[in-house]
């Protein structure tokens, strides 16, 4: 049997970009595997005019090889787009064109198997044995890219529901309702929000947004902030205990789980010329927890328990549609099980993820890509950070630096100096 160098399960961006990475380095010997038939981006999040997060320079490959002709810009320029890209003067690519761009480059790496679901993974001894339904891949290394998947909160556990990650195949029938009453804080219910209220006097629903947090937080971007994606954080935040990389995790949220500022701003002028002819038949909610549900099946419609944390007040709405916009969570695959030995766990059932990106207890076998938040923070996410991880985690795989990795590029200092500091330097 053929043994590769590695094998990775999953294709999203970031083994998409590994995939790319690796096209044309003759020495290295991979191969994807994945279960859909095609690359496809949150299909269910496709809203037109919607752009992703990031600069255009967070595509697959640019920030690890800038040379590369997977790049974004030479996607642009096949397609004969590049000039009015330019002449657009964004930097941000709408969210449509960045899963066309990922498609194109997806149809140029045979490397890719799709339609292969990952039944198992074995250890013969010597290497891993990835089993699927039509064919058996044998690998020295393995990388996860799996993806996250949709969080429900536990409770909600009754009734049609949405997931923002269904909400364009659903929205005709949630329009179709009397109400509808979006859950969550982030940049999709948002999205969601201002698409369903565009259409408001159109279909006649009362459309509600209720979120947990204090406010709608809008997504901080300033450039000291951004430093926080860099290897010099990852170092930081990953040698940090757990008890205080979780509670950071918590307090992080808005850094890269918040909404565009562009659109916090779109929301409130949509809504006051919305005013202009009557009140808008809207409820917009923060401080406000769900915490449960009743579904009434021969009334259609949902009781949802509510309670204003800052008042300590419970109370209850009802609503026919219900669109949880509430994230998504890393999952532990069952494929792994038979090698479940051969990872470190923390003490909370995780994956116990290096600085490396690597999990297992050789420490140079088995990598994650979007796995490790809770150990590398906002970067674990981030596009733009992908193109450094692939470049870390191919040099776990072959032994070497094949693309350039960056170790320090930002200005601040994240932990404590290991010497005292001169007295010159200190500033009253």
């Amino acid at each position: 049997m053929r043994t590769y160098d590695f094998v990775a399960v999953g294709v999203g961006p970031f083994n998409l970009g590994l995939a790319a990475l690796t096209a044309d380095l003759a020495d290295v010997d991979g191969v994807f595997l994945e279960q859909r038939p095609e690359f496809d981006w949150h299909p269910g999040l496709m809203l037109e005019g919607v752009t992703i997060q990031v600069p255009f320079m967070a595509d697959l490959v640019t920030m690890a090889d800038p040379t590369s002709r997977f790049s974004f810009l030479n996607y642009l320029k096949q397609v004969g787009r590049l000039y009015p890209f330019y002449i657009r003067e964004n930097w941000f690519p709408l969210r449509a064109e960045y899963n066309e761009y990922c498609k194109w480059v997806a149809r140029q790496l045979p490397s890719i198997k799709w339609n292969t679901r990952v039944d198992t993974v074995t250890h013969d001894g010597e290497a891993y044995v990835v089993h699927t339904a039509g064919e058996t891949y044998r690998a020295r290394k393995l990388v996860l890219g799996i993806g996250t998947e949709p969080r429900v909160p536990a409770a909600v556990d009754q009734g049609p529901y949405v997931h923002s990650a269904d909400y364009l195949p659903n929205k005709q029938k949630l329009q179709a309702l009397d109400s509808i009453t979006v859950v969550g804080s982030g940049q999709s219910a948002a999205e969601i929000y201002l698409d369903l209220l565009n259409d408001i006097e159109t279909h006649g629903y009362h459309l509600s947004w209720i979120t947990r947090s204090p406010r709608y937080f809008p997504m901080e971007y300033t450039k000291l902030t951004l430093e926080m994606t860099s290897p010099e954080y990852i170092r930081y935040h990953q040698a940090l205990p757990m008890e205080v990389r979780d509670r950071l995790g918590r307090e992080q949220r808005h850094l890269y789980k918040g909404i565009s500022a562009d659109l916090v701003d779109a929301i409130y002028d949509t809504l006051y010329a919305k005013s202009l002819h009557g009140q808008v038949p809207t409820t917009l909610l923060t401080n406000t927890a769900l915490e449960g549900v009743i579904w009434d099946a021969a009334e259609q419609r949902y009781t949802l328990a509510l309670h204003h944390a800052e008042q300590n007040r419970s109370f209850t709405a009802t609503t026919q549609g219900l669109l949880l916009s509430t994230g998504y969570a890393p999952r532990v695959p069952s494929f792994l099980e038979p090698v479940r030995d051969r990872i470190r766990w923390d003490a909370r059932g995780r994956f116990d993820v290096a600085v490396d990106y690597a999990i297992d207890v050789t420490g140079n076998e088995v990598f994650v890509q979007n796995a490790e938040e809770h150990t590398h923070s906002v970067n674990a996410p981030d596009l733009g950070m992908g193109p450094y991880r692939n470049s870390v985690i191919l040099k776990g795989i072959t032994g070497r630096e094949i693309y350039k990795i960056e170790q320090s590029v930002a200005f601040q200092q994240f932990g404590a100096p290991t010497a005292d500091i001169p007295r010159q330097l200190v500033t009253s």
